[in-house]
């Protein structure tokens, strides 16, 4: 196996855990039985969310949270043979009820057949210790696109997408944008849909909310100035934009931050 881990060998037993957008190869020396799980980063966050309520406000804050506890783009897990064992009838029920395709009608046993091979594989996952203030915990609610798809993405795509996280506050143009990856801005416009499930400038927008929202929680800056410090020069857009991605006027957003002090000795620390 080949990954952001190196090279490795595996056998009956182990578990290789890949995040998004990371790639991976393998090759067998044999005939070999894989059984792979597409988790969408929506559902996964989700969960997440739930599992850390305790310290984590609202959904927007699951997504950088979970970047902190896992750091690791790629992991190869030792489950040993007996554990590989107990979750192997219970990945056979999955596949089984994948290929029915009856996901409404069978979703809580799917649910569940989930929980339980993670309750298996989630001890083996290494995480990275992370300190959360309690300011640190007010955010609204996730904003990433819905419709995605696996697949390998364009590397134009990914090069755009970066230019953008790079820079969320630069006034990009469509055409601008396209001529930092060396496509038409109508080719640029259908890759970048197709990879990430949006527009580039309505996935410029979904940054700037979020950039605006953690100005929101963590400063004073009035609403124009931060709305102004991610790109936006009108505060009539920037809050339209607010509202349309969270739900909530950057006022009333502000509102719901914790009062409190943010001292190091008031954080919560998750291993």
């Amino acid at each position: 196996m080949f990954s952001e881990f190196g090279h490795q060998p595996g056998s009956f037993g182990d578990a290789i855990l890949i995040g998004p957008n990371v790639l991976f190869s393998a090759e067998p020396e044999d005939y070999v039985t894989l059984t792979a799980i597409y988790v969408d980063t929506d559902f996964a966050l989700d969960q997440f969310f739930w599992q850390h309520s305790t310290v984590l406000h609202d959904r927007l804050d699951a997504q950088g949270f979970a970047e902190k506890v896992y750091s690791e783009p790629a992991q190869v897990l030792r489950l040993g043979r007996d554990r590989a064992g107990m979750v192997t009838p219970w990945l056979d029920e999955m596949v089984a009820l994948s290929i029915e395709g009856c996901f409404p009608q069978r979703f809580n046993r799917l649910q569940a057949l989930w929980f339980a091979v993670m309750d298996v594989v989630a001890p083996h996952i290494r995480i990275s210790p992370v300190r959360l203030t309690p300011l640190q915990r007010a955010r609204s609610r996730p904003v990433l696109p819905r419709t995605r798809r696996f697949a390998p993405l364009r590397r134009e795509a990914m090069l755009a997408r970066e230019a953008l996280h790079e820079n969320v506050a630069h006034p990009w143009t469509l055409g601008e944008l396209a001529e930092t990856v060396r496509l038409s801005p109508q080719q640029l416009t259908r890759v970048f849909a197709e990879a990430f499930g949006k527009t580039p400038i309505a996935y410029l927008t979904m940054l700037r909310v979020q950039e605006m929202a953690r100005l929101l929680r963590e400063t004073d800056l009035p609403v124009a100035a931060a709305g102004r410090r991610v790109g936006w020069s009108s505060r009539s857009r920037a809050t339209e934009a607010f509202i349309e991605h969270t739900g909530l006027s950057p006022s009333r957003y502000r509102a719901m931050r914790p009062v409190t002090t943010d001292h190091p000795e008031n954080g919560t620390v998750v291993r």
